[in-house]
């Protein structure tokens, strides 16, 4: 059965395991610097000075995924709008797993009184453009080729959920 609950110290080499071969090796993220399992101690540690969540799922085989969230863009006009990441393993996928972190994390946020949440998606991930519309966010902007990865430009695309 999958647990959600916060991420810890221990977990952080885990995280990287499942993160490090998403940036390395994918569109998914323009990403190119791989995590260390310190930078996500630190990482974590922010989220949690913020009172932002960054949680884990789990099931008796390890760690299947992650999310966390953080403010959308500095300064108080947008500390009621959000920004997340949710990463799955290969094998959560299709499982309802991301459904879960997703859940958690929009229930969390809500919680501190956030009003909307962003996911920022690599146009050159239509599995993650879907997942997140068929989990009731859409689709509030395109930014043209203001990613650079593998030597070319990618659009990203900003989807949004309201939260109240």
């Amino acid at each position: 059965m999958t647990q959600i609950r916060p991420a810890t110290p221990a977990d952080c080499p885990a995280i990287a395991a499942i993160w490090n071969p998403i940036i390395r090796d994918t569109l998914v993220t323009f990403n190119a610097v791989e995590k260390s399992p310190a930078d996500l101690e630190t990482l974590i540690a922010e989220k949690a000075a913020a009172s932002h969540a960054f949680l884990v799922a789990e099931d008796d085989g390890g760690l299947l995924g992650f999310a966390s969230y953080g403010q959308f863009r500095g300064g108080i006009g947008y500390a009621r709008t959000m920004e997340h990441t949710v990463i799955l393993g290969p094998d959560a996928r299709g499982r309802g797993v991301g459904r879960a972190l997703m859940t958690a994390i929009e229930d969390h946020a809500r919680a501190g009184g956030a009003h909307s949440i962003f996911a920022g998606v690599s146009a050159a991930n239509p599995a993650g453009r879907a997942f997140h519309a068929a989990i009731g966010y859409r689709e509030a902007a395109i930014l043209r080729e203001v990613g650079y990865k593998f030597g070319q430009w990618l659009d990203l695309v900003l989807m949004q959920k309201m939260l109240t």
